[in-house]
């Protein structure tokens, strides 16, 4: 509730910049920026349009296993022509006909889930009327009938089905989450990248003030001839270079701002302020720990899952193939009368018993070699979930070890900016006096530079690989608890 406050606050006072967006822009932390990406990016929009259609076609897979109630009928259907007639003696004549026919029928069809067959009960009516000489109408009616068709030595599909798609929906579910914390790590990326830029513009444009200012000191220097006219030269060139990366920073400011508000769907006009974030990562974090939370949350693993379902689905269809046996078998009862109501009584009983086989005797080992194929297509995805398996372990095990180093550097890095600066700052006042050249000035501006940019580069190194073991684990390790989402709201959007 706290973060949908901050983010509506934000967002509201967008449209009201007028007057402090020019002079103090809007604040955004990294919260707020994670926040609004997850609202309003086009890579969210994507991921959640992903999940919308996992979650239909999970749905029609649910559906697809309860009773279908239809209605089929032809109502009418009028023919009026010629038709081919053999007479007792053998000749064929043509025979005039002329009638009316509607048909109507009302089905339930249910999937019998143990052995996949179909299982259908029906009610219908028949009507038929005959025009003409001596025309008359019929009516016939099924009041009940009972039908069963089913497959022997096939694959079950629906059986494999009810294996494969719940696994398949956890897997889509689990990528929607991993999207999400990818769009934060995208948005780590813009924001630090917004962040260096504004850190390299501060230090462009103190880097422009102290060569302006050691300029006009070299300058009355030289009336003095206390330094060379080379010197001289030296500085003045690096008061141009120091104006040259002014304006480079400044256009480097304005596109990584673009590029963040363009991310998080902002106006472009936008003048975005950021902060370097405020709080404590955990300082270390077990590798057995982040493995097992990736085991049970992260989609790689219902992605193995699936995977490993699909090819033995796809042995099973291959074996099934080898023959092919099908039942269809029909009972009920049936009248017809030329009277709607002496069609249902008396009725009598009707049975129809069909068994079809297709048993290749000679396919020179075409399906035995399906079989194979599939065999050792099952064999190849194994080897390559194992492979991936063993590729999966050893990047998060990188990644964890690099984690638990990030703080320790950042330490350093932090530390080396402060010495950095304070050892620039002492070589200027030492050049001043005349106790340095312009080499040991330009290489301790550099170092400053160097240890600034290598900070801020350490802090986004240290949030980015944070978030990227949450995408990996689904697991919240600031909160002890999983990454989840309220599904069901979510596809309601």
């Amino acid at each position: 509730m706290r973060r949908l406050l901050i983010l509506a606050a934000v967002l509201s006072a967008l449209p009201c910049l007028a007057d402090g967006t020019e002079e103090n822009g809007v604040l955004l932390t990294l919260e707020d920026a994670v926040l609004t990406a997850q609202r309003n990016s086009v890579d969210a929009a994507v991921a959640l349009n992903e999940l919308k259609a996992a979650y239909w076609e999970y749905r029609s897979f649910k559906a697809d296993l309860l009773p279908e109630v239809s209605l089929e009928g032809t109502l009418p259907m009028y023919s009026k022509q010629y038709n081919a007639y053999q007479t007792d003696a053998g000749n064929y004549t043509f025979v005039r006909s002329n009638y009316l026919e509607a048909t109507g029928a009302l089905v339930a069809t249910q999937k019998i889930w143990a052995t996949g067959g179909t299982l259908s009960l029906s009610t219908s009516l028949d009507y038929l009327r005959q025009y003409g000489d001596g025309g008359e109408h019929r009516f016939m009616s099924i009041p009940v009938g009972l039908t069963l068709s089913q497959t022997l030595f096939g694959a079950n599909n629906v059986k494999w089905k009810r294996r494969i798609e719940p696994v398949r929906y956890r897997e889509a579910k689990a990528n929607f989450l991993t999207a999400t914390e990818e769009v934060t790590m995208k948005t780590v990326t813009y924001y630090f990248s917004l962040l260096l830029a504004k850190e390299n513009l501060a230090i462009a444009e103190q880097n422009h003030r102290n060569a302006q200012k050691l300029y006009d000191v070299a300058k009355a220097k030289r009336e003095m001839g206390s330094i060379s006219e080379n010197d001289l030269r030296q500085i003045r060139l690096s008061l141009l270079q120091a104006e040259s990366a002014l304006l480079d920073n400044e256009t480097q400011l304005n596109n990584s701002r673009f590029q963040l508000a363009s991310f998080l769907d902002l106006p472009d006009s936008t003048d975005i302020r950021t902060e370097v974030p405020a709080g404590a990562l955990p300082s270390h974090i077990d590798y057995r720990f982040a493995l097992q939370k990736a085991m049970e949350n992260y989609a790689i693993n219902l992605n193995i899952r699936r995977r490993k379902l699909e090819a033995d689905y796809n042995v099973a269809t291959a074996r099934g193939n080898l023959r092919s046996v099908a039942v269809y078998a029909s009972v009920g009862y049936t009248g017809q009368d030329s009277r709607l109501r002496s069609a249902y009584s008396p009725l009598k009983d009707y049975q129809m018993v069909e068994i079809g086989m297709r048993i290749p005797l000679i396919d020179w080992g075409k399906r035995r070699g399906e079989v194979k194929m599939a065999e050792s297509n099952r064999e190849t995805v194994r080897n390559q979930l194992r492979q991936e398996q063993q590729t999966f372990d050893q990047q998060l095990f990188v990644l964890v070890e690099q984690l638990n180093n990030q703080a320790q550097q950042l330490r350093i890095a932090e530390e080396a900016d402060s010495i950095a600066q304070k050892r620039y700052e002492t070589n200027i006042a030492t050049f001043m006096a005349g106790s340095i050249s312009t080499l040991e000035l330009n290489d301790a501006q550099q170092s400053k530079d160097d240890a600034r940019q290598k900070r801020i580069s350490q802090l986004y190194g240290y949030w980015y690989d944070f978030y990227r073991l949450r995408s990996l684990t689904l697991w919240d390790f600031m909160r002890d608890c999983d990454i989840n989402a309220d599904f069901e709201a979510l596809i309601k959007k």
